[in-house]
C-alpha cells in the first residue's frame, strides 16, 4: 500500500507500517454503535480506498479474530471485537504459535523488556495469578 504525502514539494509515496491499514480500520469499527457494511467503513477512512481493498483488509481482521461479520441481504455488516491492543495481543501470539521453541522465544522477550516493562509484566501476571486464587 502507498499514501501519498502532501508536503507542499509534490506527492512522494509513502509506503504504510505493517498493521497501519488495520489499525485505522479497527479503529474505524469501534466507533460504530452497531454493525455496519463495507461502503461505510470506507467512507470514515476517506474514501480513497479501493473498495475491495477494505474487504481484503476486513477479511484480514476476521481471520485474526479482531472482527466479526454477520450476513445482511447479499452482503455482509462487520464489527470490531478487538480493540489496537488486542490486535497487537492477537499478532504476538501467532509469532509465538509460528515458533517450535515457545520457551525460548518468551525468555527472549522478556530478558529484551525494559525495567518498566518487566515490572508492568510481573504485575499483570501476579494480578492474574491472584484473581485465580480467589
Amino acid at each position: 500500500m502507498v499514501d501519498r504525502a502532501d508536503d507542499g514539494a509534490g506527492s512522494a509515496p509513502r509506503r504504510r507500517a505493517q498493521g497501519e491499514l488495520e489499525a485505522q480500520v479497527l479503529a474505524v469499527l469501534r466507533e460504530a454503535s452497531e454493525p455496519v457494511p463495507v461502503a461505510w467503513v470506507r467512507e470514515r477512512l476517506g474514501g480513497a480506498l479501493a473498495y475491495t481493498t477494505v474487504i481484503t483488509i476486513l477479511t484480514r481482521l476476521r481471520a485474526k479474530g479482531a472482527v466479526e461479520r454477520e450476513r445482511s441481504g447479499r452482503s455482509f455488516r462487520w464489527t470490531a471485537v478487538a480493540d489496537e491492543a488486542g490486535l497487537a495481543a492477537l499478532r504476538m501470539r501467532r509469532v509465538l504459535d509460528a515458533e517450535t521453541d515457545r520457551q525460548a522465544v518468551l525468555a527472549s522477550f522478556v530478558t529484551a523488556l525494559s525495567p518498566n516493562d518487566e515490572r508492568l509484566l510481573r504485575e499483570l501476571l501476579s494480578r492474574d495469578a491472584e484473581e485465580e486464587e480467589g
